[in-house]
């Protein structure tokens, strides 16, 4: 694929549309799941301003004031990841630990021209935390923010591939990215690149798919298998990678199958011991009828058993709700009245099944009287305190499942 098939895009934010059209892609999300999502990369220049969710002084803020530990903080060099003893420390007194960031030392691995990573900003960066939260909810898979820091003319890493689908957001400076396609289309979380280095290393060498320079506002969407080089140009380069950590068919066969075992330990004869002399290198026939049974019972359970609760609860604990004070949290519940406005809390991925709901801040059962309103708030938006019934209210505030609105 050369660079000029790629779909270009004149794009600028609009808050009414969702994240992925109005900041990302200038698609909405059926064009998009239908022409590109783990199809093939895509290119979108000047596709917003991305400085209301991280810029260079965001950096100095997290490195130097923020107290980070390990592993928020990643450092490497020329294809190599440096060991987090060169640049973390003591936090001083009254900090009793020993990994902390230290900025003296980022700052010369920075000027020796390493790349800093900074990991998991969804849990550091409060404008990332939502941003993430919401791409999160519109793709249906969890979303992770790091920042990639690079010294002009440097690079931090080789040519490799990701495990994960990936929205490269150019935020200062300019970089230089060569993209080859994949040896090992749709890699799973542990099937890393470096189980192919060698077939990515000869790809490497050969006439890339894109090579092209990002510049502040473009974005760059890669599927996860895609082999991918980036090195600064002529001044620092900082992009944000928002990695897509994709849920998989695979993944919803190991709950299926995980569904299938919980459901033959309810079956007696499955319980039941293999006869001795199973192993008997001279007579295979007797595991060989073993496995045949085995294979019968297995089959029965997988067609009869419900992966969906298991898959639900793995999805829940992929993510996480949106932030809460515990301190206006407790001035809420003190404070309600009738009029009181409140609302469902954020990415709580709240699924009601029957009179129990299940979210990311637990569960809780119901009443059969109290279930409408559940599935009034469960519908969006602000509901005054009166109308839920206060009792209500107070016992989904004290389980953290619902926060004051903004009034």
């Amino acid at each position: 694929m050369s660079i000029g098939s790629l779909a270009l895009q004149d794009t600028a934010a609009d808050s009414g549309r969702g994240v992925l059209e109005s900041r990302l892609t200038r698609l909405d999300r059926a064009d998009f799941a239908r022409d590109v999502w783990a199809r093939t990369p895509l290119l979108t220049r000047a596709a917003s301003d991305f400085s209301d969710l991280f810029s260079p002084d965001a950096v100095d803020e997290l490195i130097s004031r923020r107290g980070l530990r390990t592993p928020f903080l990643r450092v490497a060099k020329n294809g190599t990841t440096l060991p987090d003893s060169s640049f973390t420390s003591s936090g001083g007194v009254g900090a009793t630990i020993t990994d902390q960031l230290d900025d003296t030392a980022l700052w010369r691995a920075f000027a020796d021209g390493a790349t800093l990573v900074l990991q998991a900003l969804q849990r550091t960066w409060q404008p990332l935390t939502d941003f993430t939260s919401r791409l999160s909810t519109e793709l249906g898979h969890p979303v992770q923010a790091n920042a990639y820091v690079t010294p002009p003319q440097n690079r931090g890493f080789d040519d490799h591939y990701d495990v994960h689908d990936v929205f490269v957001l150019q935020i200062a400076g300019t970089k230089r990215w060569v993209i080859h396609e994949p040896v090992h289309p749709d890699p799973l979380r542990d099937q890393p690149w470096t189980d192919h280095r060698a077939a990515v290393a000869e790809a490497a060498r050969g006439e890339a798919a894109i090579d092209t320079l990002l510049e502040p506002g473009d974005v760059l969407y890669l599927p996860r298998g895609w082999l991918h080089a980036a090195e600064a140009q002529g001044e620092v380069s900082v992009h944000l990678t928002l990695g897509v950590h994709n849920v998989t068919r695979h993944a919803l066969a190991e709950h299926l199958v995980q569904a299938a075992l919980a459901q033959l330990r309810d079956d007696p004869a499955m319980r039941a011991s293999l006869p001795l002399g199973v192993d008997a290198p001279d007579d295979a026939s007797a595991l060989v009828h073993e496995l045949a049974f085995v294979r019968e019972r297995l089959a029965a359970a997988l067609t009869t058993s419900d992966p969906a609760p298991r898959f639900h609860r793995a999805r829940r604990s992929q993510g996480r709700p949106e932030p809460m004070g515990p301190l206006s949290q407790l001035a809420a519940v003190q404070g309600l009245a009738a009029d009181t406005p409140v609302r469902l809390r954020g990415a709580l991925a709240a699924r009601l099944d029957g009179r129990r709901l299940h979210t990311r801040a637990g569960w809780l059962d119901f009443a059969d009287p109290e279930l409408a309103q559940v599935r009034r708030l469960l519908d969006g938006g602000e509901h005054r305190t009166g109308d839920l019934g206060q009792d209500l209210v107070v016992r989904l505030l004290r389980a953290g499942v619902v926060v004051p609105a903004a009034t």
